[in-house]
């Protein structure tokens, strides 16, 4: 064995990602090989190292001084690796890091991103043109006496087109959210309004469906700090699907209230109900369980981009469901701060809220 390279740690050899053990000073007491190919280093020459001298960041150095935790790093002059560093601090004082290279699933990410992007804007004009046309065609078939069988087919076009349309859209949405488009959380929000503004938004698909949608929201509940736009289209989601799954003559509650530190919205239905075995997965992209109570189409994207957008939130999203008594899908969202009102003299507070 080289006499500059200490004995390694047999366990940290077989991992696939680069490990440091720093000393109480943030020295380098311990190095597997993979951390000196990630730092490009030859093997044993890491130890006794400081932080500055092994990254040669001084971000790097700040960022272990604070603490640790988890950070995204460019490691490399010639071909810059793309690193996620996860650091912890020991019991005797040290400090452990872990360097995970990401640089080839950042890579594939952003190509499935663009391709997907690609492909949705190629497929957006096509469609646009297959739908003006079919609305076209339905007004003319409806005013020249054609026979019923010829109309019912041009409105069935329409309808698929819209659900293409609707697929295209989606899939855009979601890559986007996947590809790390942020989602800004600066809006106080009345979850209790949302609830109301998503009824009356279905309300005319619900009455087409035989289907009844009630609210049951204190105006009074605490709001929340989020995306308006983006919690709205979380509700929109889980109404649209509880309306889709239930029967005709059903009906479907929208309620709203305080849970602990946050606000819990739930949405429930009285249809089929979801089965045992699909239950946790139908928050998986195109995940659609075969069920018979489904009204119309469906991409079986909503669902998916509908956790993440509450997980962007900091907020959690679930179901329960009993197959044959129907459905209730919610999540819950950490209500927002109150404004403490400032006292007089105290300078520029802000009034309470």
């Amino acid at each position: 064995m080289d006499a500059l390279e200490p004995a390694q740690d047999p366990l940290a050899e077989l991992l696939p990602v680069g490990v440091l053990r720093l000393d109480t000073n943030r020295r380098v007491a311990e190095a597997n090989h993979r951390a000196h190919a990630l730092l490009d280093v030859a093997p044993g020459r890491l130890v006794g190292r400081s932080v500055m001298e092994t990254f040669l960041d001084l971000r790097i150095e700040r960022f272990l001084a604070d603490g640790g935790g988890t950070t995204e790093v460019r490691l490399g002059a010639g071909e810059p690796r793309t690193v996620v560093l996860r650091a912890a601090r020991t019991p005797d004082g040290g400090t452990v890091v872990v360097l995970e290279d990401v640089t080839e699933l950042r890579r594939l990410r952003q190509i499935r991103t663009e391709f997907i992007d690609n492909l949705s804007h190629e497929l957006r004009t096509p469609i646009s043109t297959v739908s003006l046309l079919a609305e076209t065609a339905a007004r003319e078939a409806a005013a020249d006496g054609v026979p019923e069988r010829l109309r019912d087919r041009i409105a069935k076009i329409e309808v698929e087109t819209g659900h293409l349309a609707q697929m295209v859209a989606e899939i855009l949405d979601l890559a986007r959210i996947e590809g790390g488009s942020s989602i800004v959380p600066e809006d106080d929000v009345s979850l209790a309004r949302l609830a109301e503004a998503s009824a009356d938004r279905l309300r005319l698909f619900a009455e087409r469906s035989g289907v009844r949608i009630t609210v049951d929201a204190d105006p009074m509940t605490p709001l929340v700090r989020g995306e308006e736009q983006r919690i709205g289209q979380v509700l929109v989601n889980l109404v649209h699907n509880a309306v889709k799954f239930s029967p005709s003559g059903g009906d479907v509650l929208i309620r709203v209230r305080p849970e602990g530190d946050g606000v819990r919205a739930e949405v429930i239905d009285h249809g089929m109900g979801i089965k045992r075995e699909d239950r946790p997965r139908v928050f998986e992209r195109f995940y659609k369980a075969d069920r018979a109570r489904v009204r119309g189409g469906g991409t079986g994207l909503g669902l998916a981009i509908s956790r993440h957008i509450v997980a962007a939130h900091g907020g959690t999203i679930g179901v329960e469901s009993e197959e044959g008594r129907g459905s209730t899908f919610w999540f819950v969202l950490p209500s927002r701060p109150p404004v403490v009102a400032s006292r007089e003299g105290d300078g520029d507070g802000d009034p309470t809220i």
